[in-house]
């Protein structure tokens, strides 16, 4: 009887888990959906901006004068990596961490021994995975999740595009998660700094086959245009990685619901077996009670 009992108290066990990963299942899907259309409808206007920054300054030797095109020696590096405040979406945040490690020693190990590499993190759960390992983290900025809004991006992106102006760093990544869809999440590494032009050849559109006229002066709306997509692109980075999470949370949570309903089954069919065999134990000891009063 025992064993019985310690099978029931599995059972609730279970059933209460079960309960507490499908409410954080449908949590994750009604979050996701918000997330999914932000990003969706940001892609398309970064994607156009670029384009039109790109279409515009083509052919033109000025923007070369930009602080943020300057090609310097890679002396000084920053990793930015975006993950997650909180845990319980699967290898997310592992991921992350998994990818920064392996670029510090694949593509920087000398700027990192001389210290001369930087890492920024956002996401407790990411800082604790680097931390754990111990690697320098110079940086973290894991308020910007809790209320991720672009007017609150803008004093970020402005003082990393700061430290790049002023030399402080040379180049400047950006590892993140890019949202596919609600089980595939892509593990992406992007230069945000300096800005890599784009070949001449294939960016010019065929608006570009009209004789505009530019007001102000081409130069003006060109430098005009730099900064904002750079605060663009690392706003649609977070809503990306944002997006990445929920969906890695939902289909960790959607797993583990049905992982908890396996593991029910086989322990249901093992209470009826050892109950089963209890019952028969006990059948066997009132007939040999019986046969011992006949003799």
């Amino acid at each position: 009887m025992a064993n019985l009992k310690e099978v029931r108290i599995r059972i609730e066990s279970v059933k209460s888990t079960q309960q507490i990963t499908s409410a954080m299942k449908m949590v994750s899907a009604s979050k996701l959906r918000r997330a999914q259309n932000a990003i969706q409808t940001m892609r398309p206007y970064a994607a156009k901006l670029t384009e039109i920054m790109q279409n515009i300054s083509s052919g033109m030797d000025d923007t070369a004068e930009s602080s943020y095109t300057q090609v310097r020696e890679p002396n000084r590096i920053l990793i930015i990596a975006i993950a997650s405040n909180r845990g319980l979406c699967g290898p997310f945040n592992a991921n992350v961490g998994k990818a920064v490690i392996q670029r510090v020693h694949e593509v920087y190990p000398g700027q990192y021994q001389t210290g001369n590499l930087d890492i920024l993190t956002i996401g407790k759960k990411l800082n604790d995975f680097l931390m754990s390992r111990k690697y320098r983290v110079a940086r973290r900025n894991d308020e910007i999740l809790d209320n991720l809004n672009f007017e609150e991006v803008i004093p970020f992106a402005e003082s990393i595009m700061k430290d790049f102006a002023e030399k402080k760093y040379d180049v400047i990544e950006v590892i993140y998660n890019q949202f596919k869809n609600a089980a595939v999440q892509i593990l992406t590494d992007e230069q945000f700094l300096p800005i890599v032009p784009g070949d001449k050849g294939e960016t010019v559109s065929a608006t570009q086959k009209f004789d505009f006229i530019f007001e102000p002066s081409k130069k003006d709306i060109v430098q005009e245009l730099i900064p904002k997509s750079l605060k663009i692109q690392l706003y649609k980075a977070l809503l990306d990685s944002v997006a990445s999470e929920h969906g890695a949370r939902m289909t960790a949570m959607h797993m583990a619901t049905d992982n908890a309903q396996e593991l029910l089954k086989e322990l249901k069919l093992s209470y009826n077996k050892a109950r089963q065999a209890a019952i028969t134990n006990e059948i066997l000891e009132i007939v040999s009670g019986a046969e011992a009063l006949r003799g």
